[in-house]
C-alpha cells in the first residue's frame, strides 16, 4: 500500500465564498467539478496543485444554505497543508491583508504552524515544511512557486478511543506512530504526510453538517490493494464496509473505532480520465450512473465564479432562494415557488424549460410544518393558518421588492410560478397584495383565504393548470373564479394526469411565457 492521504473532504454552506478561499486565497487549482456520487443534486469540488496530484486534494461537498455541523469527537478537526518553511510571513501578510481569521504562528512538533479559519468556520492549518517533493505548482494560481502550497501536510482526528484509533490506521493504512506532543499522537507515512490522533475524551460528539470536515482519503496503490483490505477488514468484524467506483478512483469507506470515517484510494485511473489536464475543472460532470435528466441536474447545482468570472452575489433576503443565470439572460425573471415537501432548487428544472433564457429564482418556503419546508401551515387538506398565510405574504412581498436591486431584476419583465403549495401562496399574494404579481403560472393551485378581498386584476395575467386525477384539481376552481370575477386575463387547463406535473405542463407554461414576456 501506497502510504499516505490521497484526499481530505469537508462540507460547505456557500459554494461561491469556499471557491474564493481555496482558489482566490490560497491559490489552489479548481481539478474537477462533478454532481456528487451519491446526490447528484449536490454539487463537489475538488482543489489541488497544477496536476491534480494524489495527496494535494481537498474536495468539499457543497449543502447551500444546509444546516451546521459540529466538530466533536468521531470525526476530523483540521486540515493541514504543507508550505515552505520560509512561506509562513508571507502568509501572514496576506492573511492580515485579506482580511482572513488566524492565529500563530506557533511551534508544532518542530514546525512552524499558521491557523487560518475558512469561510465555513474550518480549521485550516498552513504547516512550514523542509522538502516537499511530490507536487506541480499551479502558475496560474496568484502565488509564487517559492510560497505556494505544496500539497497535504496531515490532518487531525478527534477520538475518545486514541490508541484505537491510532492502531487501526497504523494496521490499515500504512501511518507508523511517530512523536507524541501532549494529547497528540503523531502519525507519519512514507510520503511525509501526517495523521494527527487528538485524545478527545470527555469532549462532545461531531454532528454531520456544514463547517465540518467529512472523512479523510488515505491513498492505495491498486484496485487490488483495495479489494485485499476490504476481505481483511471483514475479517476483523470492522462494522460497515462500502466499496465504490468513483470514477476518478476506486475506493473504500469505513469507520475506525473512534467513529471517523476513513477512505481508502487509488491514485488511478486519476483526474484526467475524462478532461485533459490542461482544462481540469473546467466542465461540470455528472456521475453516469444517475439516470435522471442531466440537463436539469444541472440547473439545480448551485454556480459560482472563478476569480476574474461572473458571479451572483447573494444577498441576505427575507427567504433562502437559489439564483440561477442563463448562459444568454434576455432581461425577464421568473421566480419559482415549490411544493410541499421541497426546496429552493425543485422547480428550477421547470422553470429552465419554460423560460429558457430567463434569470431563475427559486424560493424556500420558510414554514416547517409536518418536518418539511411549505410557505404556510395547513391544518389539514383544505385548510390554512391564515395568520402564517397574511405574514409570510408581507415577507414576499418585501423579498420581490429587493431583487431589483439585489439581483438586476426588471419588475416589469417578471413572471411568477408556484407548483401547489406555491401556487397557493402566490394566489394569497395576488388577493391581499394585488400591485405585486402581474403574470403567474399556478400548477395543482387551490384558494386558501377563507376572507375574499375586493380586488382589481385588471392588466392581470395568469395560467392556471389543474389535472382530472387530483384530489385538488376540483378545488381549482374557486380560486381560479376569485381571479376571473376580479378581471384577470386567465387561461384555464386541465389536464388528463395527477397531482404532478410533467413535460404537457412545461410546453404549455413555455408557450404562454413567450407570448406574454415578449
Amino acid at each position: 500500500m501506497t502510504s499516505g492521504i490521497h484526499h481530505i473532504t469537508a462540507i460547505t454552506r456557500k459554494i461561491q465564498a469556499n471557491v474564493d478561499f481555496y482558489v482566490g486565497f490560497l491559490g489552489l487549482r479548481l481539478v474537477k467539478r462533478t454532481a456528487g456520487f451519491e446526490d447528484a443534486q449536490q454539487l463537489h469540488l475538488f482543489y489541488g496543485d497544477g496536476a491534480a496530484t494524489p495527496g494535494s486534494l481537498v474536495t468539499f461537498l457543497a449543502w447551500e444554505d444546509g444546516s451546521l455541523g459540529r466538530v466533536g469527537h468521531g470525526a476530523p478537526s483540521e486540515i493541514s497543508f504543507a508550505v515552505d518553511r520560509e512561506a509562513i510571513g508571507f502568509w501572514l501578510t496576506r492573511a492580515l491583508a485579506c482580511n482572513v481569521k488566524m492565529t500563530g504562528p506557533s511551534q508544532e512538533f518542530g514546525e512552524p504552524v499558521l491557523r487560518l479559519t475558512d469561510p465555513d468556520g474550518i480549521i485550516v492549518k498552513l504547516v512550514g515544511v523542509d522538502a516537499y517533493d511530490d507536487w506541480v505548482w499551479w502558475s496560474e494560481g496568484g502565488i509564487g512557486q517559492a510560497d505556494a502550497i505544496r500539497g497535504i501536510r496531515g490532518a487531525t482526528i478527534l477520538s475518545e478511543k486514541a490508541d484505537e484509533t491510532a492502531a487501526f490506521l497504523e494496521r490499515h493504512t500504512g501511518f507508523v506512530p511517530g512523536s507524541v506532543e501532549g494529547a497528540v499522537q503523531r502519525l507519519t507515512s512514507e510520503s511525509g504526510q501526517i495523521i494527527d490522533v487528538r485524545n478527545a475524551g470527555g469532549f462532545w460528539t461531531a454532528a454531520p453538517g456544514t463547517g465540518t470536515i467529512d472523512h479523510v482519503a488515505v491513498r492505495a496503490v491498486s484496485r487490488e490493494a483495495v479489494d485485499d483490505l476490504h476481505k481483511a477488514l471483514q475479517a476483523e468484524n470492522a462494522g460497515d464496509i462500502n466499496v465504490h467506483d468513483r470514477h476518478y478512483f476506486y475506493s473504500l469507506y469505513v469507520r475506525e473505532p473512534g467513529g471517523t470515517l476513513i477512505e481508502v484510494a487509488t491514485d488511478a485511473p486519476g483526474f484526467t480520465a475524462d478532461e485533459p489536464l490542461e482544462t481540469l475543472g473546467s466542465e461540470l460532470f455528472i456521475p453516469k450512473h444517475f439516470k435522471a435528466d442531466h440537463e436539469a441536474l444541472k440547473v439545480m447545482l448551485p454556480q459560482f465564479g472563478l476569480p476574474g468570472e461572473e458571479r451572483v452575489i447573494y444577498r441576505d433576503l427575507p427567504f433562502v432562494h437559489r439564483v440561477h443565470m442563463p448562459e444568454n439572460w434576455d432581461g425577464t425573471t421568473l421566480v419559482l415557488l415549490h411544493g410541499s415537501g421541497a426546496n429552493e432548487t425543485a422547480m428550477l428544472p421547470f422553470g429552465r424549460k419554460a423560460a429558457p433564457n430567463a434569470m431563475l429564482i427559486g424560493l424556500r418556503g420558510r414554514s416547517t410544518d409536518e418536518g418539511s419546508p411549505r410557505f404556510f401551515r395547513r391544518f389539514s387538506q383544505t385548510t390554512f393558518d391564515q395568520k402564517e398565510i397574511a405574514s409570510e405574504v408581507e415577507a414576499f412581498v418585501a423579498f420581490i421588492e429587493d431583487i431589483g436591486p439585489a439581483y438586476g431584476a426588471d419588475l416589469a419583465r417578471i413572471a411568477f410560478v408556484g407548483y401547489s403549495n406555491g401556487g397557493n401562496m402566490l394566489g394569497a399574494v395576488m388577493q391581499l397584495r394585488p400591485e405585486v404579481i402581474a403574470r403567474a403560472v399556478l400548477l395543482r393551485s387551490m384558494n386558501v383565504l377563507e376572507a375574499r378581498p375586493t380586488v382589481d386584476f385588471s392588466g392581470v395575467q395568469v395560467l392556471s393548470l389543474s389535472a382530472t386525477d387530483d384530489f385538488y384539481g376540483p378545488l381549482a376552481g374557486e380560486l381560479e373564479d376569485r381571479l376571473r370575477s376580479a378581471g384577470a386575463e386567465l387561461t384555464t387547463r386541465v389536464l388528463d394526469t395527477n397531482h404532478g406535473i410533467g413535460p404537457e405542463d412545461e410546453a404549455i407554461a413555455r408557450d404562454w411565457l413567450k407570448e406574454r414576456m415578449a
